[in-house]
């Protein structure tokens, strides 16, 4: 039996020598650049902000931003999450102190014939702790305490995610509204060359064709204009419920993207990027859990050793249950070792080995995501404010040709084909400009995000203090 433990022991060594890892560990020289592969903005100030979204230049969106920090549904689960992970801390940390129990009892005995009885009371105080030899329960504070702040990074997430959620629907419905209002000036002026089509073919000057053609670009323009509509409700819709609130009777007021700025922002070195997301250091405390977690199987092949004590009393009376002659005490220590538990153990410490394996490649996994995500974010800013500038270019020009053809179709000078093409370019022009400034405002917003949204590590510790 002493060889057996013995082997075991060795066994248990050997296998602690295998699992053991560094939280932390395991990313490859390759994942983190050098630099960054997209062009950097050389005006722009270096990591965000925390109150990033004023730099849009919108009080609404400030208040919005606002109210949306304070309830918003998701962050609500989130900050429950929060609590459940600081009672399994609470739960864990009360393996490593002693357990202390009090009992009494009080039982009467006797017969019915002949008539006697007899009573008893006792009452005894006991405590029992398991020491902690092989660092298994301490093992689990500590990945409880993993677990407790991945929880809060999570939160923070969260909390970035709904920002910039709140930010790009916003802006997306000012543009639809925007839209709305070009498509609804557009109308006016396809109503405008209708009515005087209608003169010209009225006076004779002009072919029923035209007249035709004309009221059907404008009846084309009046069936654009619902569809706008159902845009914007389901796009407040969507705004509201960032808000944590129903759409009834929930609105903005602002109807245009103008006057809103597109701030933009440099990044750091990509080194720096990784303590500058939270959903990155996230997936590194669960890491850290998870090689708490390895710890903790590894012990289990070890003995248990736990010490208990009791101290009572026993008494035919409750005046004489304290007198020193019948209070007795005992003291013990015990040694458990799983001698075979077919294979049950090994079983633990595998799966908890391939669930830190896979916690890893998670973290890897992140880590090339957040580099990626910047790349293509600096890249669509870039790529955006070029796209919009030259869709300003082409609307004005558009605006131009349609004034100079309808000037030049009341003179009798073009023909209407001139016009119904001038009105096409101008309608499609004008649509795109709006959607282009869309996505360079909703590409600023995903630039900040990506890059952290301002939030650093001490953010997330000094709201745990404060909680």
């Amino acid at each position: 039996m002493k060889y057996a433990r013995f082997s075991v022991l060795l066994a248990a060594i050997a296998l602690s020598a295998c699992a053991s890892v560094e939280p932390g560990g395991g990313l490859e020289p390759t994942d983190t650049p050098a630099d960054w592969d997209a062009p950097i903005p050389t005006d722009a100030s270096t990591w965000p902000e925390a109150g990033w979204w004023r730099e849009f230049d919108s009080s609404e969106l400030d208040k919005l931003v606002v109210d949306a920090q304070t309830q918003n549904l998701d962050l609500a689960i989130a900050a429950t999450r929060i609590l459940q992970a600081e009672a399994q801390v609470r739960s864990a940390g009360a393996t490593l102190l002693p357990s202390v129990d009090l009992r009494g009892g009080a039982s009467q005995s006797g017969q019915f014939e002949p008539s006697s009885n007899s009573q008893s009371f006792s009452l005894s105080l006991g405590a029992s702790y398991e020491v902690d030899f092989w660092g298994r329960n301490s093992a689990g504070v500590t990945a409880a305490q993993a677990s407790l702040r991945a929880s809060e990074y999570d939160r923070e997430t969260v909390a970035l995610t709904v920002v910039s959620s709140v930010a790009s629907t916003y802006f997306q419905l000012l543009s639809v509204r925007d839209r709305i209002a070009i498509a609804k000036r557009n109308l006016e002026n396809a109503q405008g060359v209708l009515k005087i089509t209608e003169a010209r073919v009225n006076a004779g000057v002009a072919v029923p064709l035209e007249l035709a053609q004309q009221r059907a670009n404008v009846a084309g323009q009046e069936a654009n204009i619902p569809s706008l509509e159902q845009q914007e409700r389901e796009t407040r819709s969507a705004l509201a419920l960032l808000l944590g609130r129903p759409v009834q009777g929930f609105d903005v007021t602002a109807t245009t993207m103008a006057g809103l700025k597109a701030p933009t922002v440099a990044p750091g070195l990509p080194s720096e990027l990784l303590a500058r997301r939270p959903d990155v250091r996230r997936a590194e405390a669960q890491l850290v859990a998870a090689d708490a977690n390895i710890t903790a199987a590894r012990a289990a092949f070890f003995p248990s050793i736990s010490l208990s004590g009791s101290i009572g009393g026993a008494s035919a009376a409750i005046s004489s249950l304290l007198n020193p002659s019948n209070i007795a005490y005992t003291i013990g220590a015990s040694l458990l070792q799983t001698i075979f538990d077919g294979g049950q153990n090994q079983a633990n410490l595998d799966s908890t080995v391939a669930q830190r394996t896979e916690t890893l490649l998670n973290y890897r996994g992140a880590v090339i995501a957040a580099f990626s995500d910047v790349d293509v974010a600096l890249g669509a800013v870039a790529s955006l404010e070029a796209r919009e500038r030259a869709s300003q270019v082409q609307a004005d020009q558009a605006q131009e040709a349609y004034r100079i053809a309808e000037l030049r179709y009341r003179s009798g000078v073009e023909d209407f084909l001139s016009v119904l093409d001038a009105q096409r370019s101008l309608n499609s022009a004008q649509d795109q400009l709006a959607q282009a400034r869309l996505a360079r405002l909703q590409a600023s917003v995903t630039l900040f995000r990506v890059l952290g949204g301002g939030w650093t590590d001490a953010q997330t510790t000094a709201a745990a203090t404060r909680s």
